[in-house]
């Protein structure tokens, strides 16, 4: 059975990882023929593809298929998808993001590719955004399902939006949790001389915040508050990982609200150096108010490290009230305040609530899941489409 999956970019991300981890493990099974299309990846937010390092024949790129709304190679990008589809005869599409997810569908549907399946990462709508942009989100969205077999979710939040707005039937998706390779966060331990190239001091308490330096993240609102934090716990730093195009922005806030010692950006970091980083911290903190389940929650929850979180899209699914963390409602400063001053002083509340968080994701989140429940899928629909499936081998035709 031949799977194509289609991406719009590879950047350092939970989507991005999350289809190479698929892609790469898919590729093990027998009799399956699985690659990659993904547009141009650059910026300061990193690039994924030396993942796909050791099996270069795996990715093709699209120069034209970008980001933002480009109608010109948005149509080239079109014509581009459909005719690597007739050429390679796919049995299976599966797309991934916003733009490859609409286009790469259509695509998909020129070419008469007998299955299409569209994950949600996240949501394209919401209240994050405008009435404009959601009605034109909502609209592609639902033009796209027509064409669309089933849709993948990374969290049950996903499916009630997205079936709330009129998206699909309820029997048409399948939640497949976001797997990643677990075992270095199990194992993730307090590394004194990390801590020491952190600048971070022994009793300082690390409040660790993973994700791109961007909007909807949640930065702007640690930043508000974190003037407030110190006064009440002077030991805290903040430990922000990632990169993107507004670091320069929260660095000069932290700098203009004289706490730069408090802060701590890693920039860009590979993959492999989060569960060290993780290690470090002694609360996780995820404030983005656009996610479908962020996995830096269940990879520090993996990591025995409690949760504080705004109570959205997926969060609340790992996040579990005074069990593996707090849930926070979005822009409550007090409530997070209070829960954060809590964590920072209790440190038997911190290792009750890591230790049930980890036995929480220690088998949910595994790549090997992940790749069987998405294995059993493609066969099932298979079997509905009515598709004697070819047995093939990991080679573009």
């Amino acid at each position: 059975m031949r799977v194509i999956h289609v991406i719009t970019r590879l950047i350092v991300g939970g989507a991005q990882e999350n289809t190479i981890a698929s892609v790469l493990g898919l590729r093990l099974k027998p009799g399956l023929d699985v690659s990659l299309i993904s547009g141009p990846t650059s910026g300061p937010e990193g690039s994924v593809e030396p993942l796909l390092a050791p099996t270069p024949e795996v990715l093709t790129r699209i120069p034209e298929l970008v980001r933002p709304v480009r109608p010109w190679k948005d149509l080239l990008a079109l014509q581009r998808l459909a005719a690597i589809f007739r050429s390679r005869r796919p049995d299976i599409v599966h797309t991934h993001s916003g733009k490859a997810g609409f286009l790469g569908r259509l695509a998909a549907a020129r070419a008469k590719v007998p299955i299409i399946i569209h994950t949600v990462h996240g949501p394209s709508f919401g209240a994050f955004a405008g009435p404009v942009a959601n009605t034109l989100f909502r609209t592609a969205e639902k033009f796209a399902s027509r064409v669309t077999t089933h849709f993948v979710v990374v969290a049950d939040a996903m499916k009630t939006q997205y079936v709330a707005a009129g998206i699909g039937r309820p029997d048409r998706y399948t939640k497949i949790l976001s797997g990643f390779d677990i075992e270095p966060f199990l194992s993730a331990k307090n590394n004194p001389e990390l801590r020491l190239q952190l600048g971070l001091d022994p009793g300082d308490i690390v409040i660790g915040k993973i994700a791109r330096l961007f909007k909807l993240k949640g930065h702007d609102d640690l930043l508000a508050l974190a003037p407030r934090l110190v006064r009440s716990y002077p030991q805290l730093r903040f430990l922000l990982v990632g990169d993107g195009p507004w670091r320069r922005k929260f660095e000069h806030q932290a700098r203009s609200l004289g706490l730069h010692r408090h802060f701590v950006f890693t920039g860009l970091v590979p993959p492999n150096a989060v569960p060290g980083l993780i290690g470090v911290m002694d609360i996780l903190l995820h404030l983005s108010t656009r996610e479908g389940l962020a996995r830096a929650l269940p990879q520090a929850l993996a990591a025995g490290k409690p949760v504080v979180a705004y109570d959205s899209d997926g969060a609340t699914e790992v996040c579990r009230e005074n069990e593996t963390g707090f849930l926070v409602k979005p822009g409550d400063f007090d409530a997070l305040h209070d829960r954060l001053i809590q964590l920072a002083r209790d440190a038997k509340l911190r290792n009750e609530l890591g230790r049930h968080g980890q036995e929480l994701v220690a088998d949910r989140f595994t790549v090997g899941r992940m790749v069987e429940d998405l294995h059993e899928l493609y066969l099932r629909l298979a079997d509905n489409a009515g598709l004697s499936v070819r047995m093939t081998t990991n080679q573009h035709s």
